[in-house]
């Protein structure tokens, strides 16, 4: 492993822990991530809920226990999964799909990687995945239920999770045959973001990339020969859109603060895995996972070049290819981030808000990874 980039891991992770882990309503044995720093009562509080971006505090969390496992911090990750139900009405669902899938991916890490198990959530949640195909409406799954957007951020972590969990491969596969019928633009080759009652959203954002990313290298690594080389082409064909369209600088394009302030971690989370997991000995198969470590590598040095330090710890950019301008204390109500029509915007400034944090510690954590690959060859 490249100490350099593990170094930056632990000091991303140590950044979000000292300004943003806390105990959920003062009660011992939890722990969520406080949505903002600095923070306003109601963040500290919990009264702000965004079920998403904790979904990938956990995420990050066991991210981190790979990289360096530690007692201690599988007791966050415990808590980190206890508290999430907790503030969540004692539930693991919610309304919103791509929400969940989320939610499933980090719990499955969880349990496979730092032995953290929820084997009731994990059933309760791939039921709703199954459950929610509904091809005769024009899906894939929903957005949300009750709904009729079908789109990337929904099918495309749904798929991966399915491709991971039990036996049930077949229906990742018709996700991602789904997408590539209904979702790639013909002539740019990126992925659009949905079709709402039958018509395109033809939105491209980072994310959805990096989703697709992910479920087609699953498959790839997954499935027998003749299966595996269309998955494979179909991951040559992104990570080359990727390439051109969305880092044309070199660096991945920054999406602002709210839930943009993810978008690009999760597009390096997958790129990562393209580069160390797309199997293949083709000349097609060496250049994309090139190009996908290229990406991430070039994407970390300007992030980290561009941070703030407070307290000897980063604080990233939403745009890691310019510089992060500091947050600065908001009253109540003013300037923060907000829930609005299923999404959350940005906060004033959008180094504020936990989803940029994030994204930059995975950015880390991805850089940690496909350096490590790369050593080990």
């Amino acid at each position: 492993m490249d100490q350099l980039w593990a170094n930056r891991a632990a000091s991303s992770e140590a950044a979000v822990a000292q300004r943003h882990l806390k105990r959920l309503w003062g009660l011992p044995g939890t722990q969520l991530g406080v949505v903002a720093w600095p923070a306003t009562r109601r963040d500290r509080s919990f009264g702000t809920w965004h079920y998403w971006w904790q979904a990938h505090l956990l995420d990050c969390l066991v991210d981190a226990q790979l990289r360096d496992p530690q007692p201690g911090r599988h007791a966050r990750i415990t808590r980190q999964v206890r508290s999430h139900r907790l503030r969540n009405n004692v539930r693991w669902t919610n309304s919103y799909y791509d929400d969940m899938a989320w939610l499933a991916l980090a719990l499955e890490r969880a349990h496979r990687i730092a032995g953290v198990t929820r084997r009731r959530a994990l059933t309760t949640l791939a039921d709703q995945f199954v459950d929610a195909w509904v091809p005769e409406d024009g899906g894939g799954i929903p957005w949300r239920k009750q709904d009729q957007f079908f789109n990337a951020p929904a099918n495309g972590p749904a798929g991966i999770f399915l491709a991971r969990y039990g036996d049930r491969l077949k229906r990742a596969e018709q996700m991602a045959d789904w997408i590539d019928r209904t979702l790639i633009d013909p002539e740019t080759h990126l992925v659009f973001d949905g079709i709402k009652a039958g018509s395109l959203v033809r939105a491209q954002y980072t994310y959805c990339q990096g989703v697709v990313l992910g479920l087609e290298t699953e498959l790839a690594a997954r499935t027998g020969a003749e299966v595996r080389a269309r998955h494979a082409a179909r991951v040559h064909r992104l990570v080359a859109a990727v390439g051109e369209h969305m880092a044309p600088s070199g660096v991945l394009r920054g999406a602002g603060g709210g839930d943009g302030g993810l978008f690009g971690g999760v597009t390096a989370r997958y790129l990562a895995l393209v580069a160390t997991t797309l199997p293949g000995d083709s000349a097609d198969d060496a250049v994309a996972r090139d190009t996908a470590r290229t990406i991430v590598l070039a994407s970390a040095k300007s992030a980290w070049e561009n941070r703030q330090t407070v307290d000897g710890l980063p604080l990233f950019g939403a745009f890691w290819d310019r510089d992060a301008e500091l947050p600065t204390e908001v009253s109540e109500g003013g300037q923060e981030a907000q829930f609005i029509g299923g999404a959350v915007n940005s906060s004033a400034i959008a180094e504020r808000d936990l989803s940029v944090q994030l994204s930059g510690w995975m950015l880390m954590e991805a850089a940690c990874n496909v350096t490590a690959v790369s050593e080990a060859k």
